[in-house]
């Protein structure tokens, strides 16, 4: 990203940009804000399972709309009026929740689960990227090493490994992110709701 590609994209010059924005930080800073806008905060209610439900998706489905987005959700925290009114609601959903009566608790679960969400999405964004700049989807590259991968499988020194190529069932992208998001989410709710 680059002034001179959002001036292109926007049909403006470079230079011109900076009447609005004086650095490419406050320009990524409202990009990210853009996004959190198009995520309904009307999604982020109910109780906390919930709600931090309703960000995880939301984030993922904004990522796949926008590639670019989680690399910049691992910085600082976001301060433009729909990331700060998407926090609020997130933290809010804790508000009447027995055993997140302490912030610090509410504030490490939330980070907890979007530590999840940018692993799962950057994972999911990266494979997106290196299909598009490759031509090789997933199966096209396991069909290319997969000779290579049971030859080392049969060495014997990769056991563990034999089980998931030979029994494993690999999910789709949106099983598996719902699957792994449970498992936070059934974590944050054994230590807590004791």
């Amino acid at each position: 990203m680059s002034f001179r590609k959002v001036g292109a994209a926007l049909d403006a010059g470079p230079m011109r940009l900076y009447g609005y924005v004086s650095t490419k930080e406050e320009l990524l800073e409202l990009m990210v804000d853009a996004v959190y806008g198009e995520m309904p905060l009307s999604e982020v209610k109910g109780e906390w399972r919930q709600a931090l439900r309703a960000l995880a998706h939301g984030m993922r489905r904004m990522s796949m709309k926008h590639p670019w987005f989680p690399e910049l959700l691992g910085s600082r925290p976001h301060i433009g009026p729909n990331a700060l009114a998407h926090l609020e609601a997130t933290l809010a959903a804790f508000s009447e929740t027995l055993g997140f009566e302490n912030i610090d608790d509410v504030m490490l679960a939330v980070t907890t689960v979007k530590a999840y969400v940018m692993g799962a999405i950057q994972s999911e964004v990266t494979e997106l990227r290196i299909e598009r700049e490759t031509g090789m989807d997933k199966e096209r590259w396991q069909s290319a090493n997969g000779a290579y991968i049971l030859r080392m499988i049969a060495t014997g020194r990769y056991p563990t490994l034999g089980k998931v190529v030979e029994k494993a069932t690999h999910p789709s992208p949106d099983v598996r992110f719902d699957m792994g998001l449970d498992y936070v989410l059934d974590g944050i709710a054994a230590r807590h709701l004791r």
